[in-house]
């Protein structure tokens, strides 16, 4: 397998491109509701409306159409409603400018607006955020496993394209976890975090000459949909609360569809349902 797309060697005539949290992987939901949104209830003191303020954590999250969305970016939309319906937020406003900045919304880019700035909203910002992570670290292994359908989904697609999961989570635990159970057996190209956005990703795989209409990028969130988008390449979703019928689905007739040459009507239909799933 590959660990970049600077010694890929192109085997197929089709490349399907697989997005782990959430897609392949069952990671997604536990990580917010176990980790992200209690957090945030801890890091600024919200225990006296834990219940409707996690209810909505999960909603921005997970079950809307700002699925996916960047922790911070996420944290700041958070933050605001509870500045507005709860309790006041102190200083806000910073985090809003630094996520509006454009700067990457990570730890180390957090930091360093830290060094520059002092400011305490976003050194609680920080916190947070590494909380998070040691909470993640901390779950349970039961409770990071595929979803069912994933493993025979990638091996159907190795049959005829190379695979390669495109993935915005940590590279150490995309390994670790799909080591595990095998998935990487039907993988031959690995692009995380370090690697860049997903529709980065999927432009430098596109260099390598495949049409875009033999490119099929598998996710379930709006920013795998824009990836796709971006590229000009199809989009499958697998659905929120309906992963196991959305990875049968794909290996039934989605495969089918792209080696025909009509994905195009079929990708409508999943579409209309992917809107419907997340109230879009």
């Amino acid at each position: 397998m590959y660990h970049s797309w600077t010694d890929f060697e192109r085997r197929h005539d089709y490349l399907v491109c697989v997005d782990s949290d959430g897609c392949a992987m069952d990671t997604m939901d536990c990580k917010h509701i176990h980790c992200f949104g209690p957090c945030m209830v801890a890091e600024w003191g919200l225990q006296e409306w834990e219940q409707p303020i996690l209810a909505r954590w999960n909603e921005i999250n997970l079950y809307s159409m700002t699925r996916g969305i960047n922790r911070f970016k996420g944290l700041c939309m958070a933050l605001t409603e509870i500045d507005a319906q709860y309790t006041a937020i102190d200083h806000l406003a910073d985090l809003q400018a630094w996520v509006d900045s454009g700067a990457a919304p990570s730890n180390d880019a957090l930091q360093k607006a830290i060094d520059e700035t002092g400011s305490p909203m976003l050194s609680k910002a920080l916190s947070w955020s590494r909380a998070v992570n040691a909470a993640i670290d901390a779950l349970p292994e039961a409770l990071k496993r595929p979803f069912s359908g994933a493993k025979e989904g990638l091996a159907a697609a190795s049959r005829f394209a190379d695979v390669a999961i495109v993935s915005s989570a940590n590279r150490d635990a995309v390994m670790e976890e799909w080591t595990k159970y095998g998935l990487l057996d039907h993988v031959d190209i690995m692009l995380a975090q370090d690697c860049g956005s997903k529709a980065h990703c999927i432009a430098e795989m596109m260099k390598f000459g495949y049409a875009p209409d033999h490119v099929l990028m598998v996710g379930d969130a709006p920013g795998d949909r824009d990836a796709a988008r971006q590229n000009g390449v199809y989009y499958y979703p697998i659905l929120v609360r309906q992963e196991a019928e959305s990875w049968a689905e794909l290996q039934s007739n989605g495969f089918a569809r792209l080696q025909s040459g009509d994905y195009g009507p079929y990708e409508a239909e999943r579409m209309a349902a992917f809107l419907q799933n997340l109230g879009g």
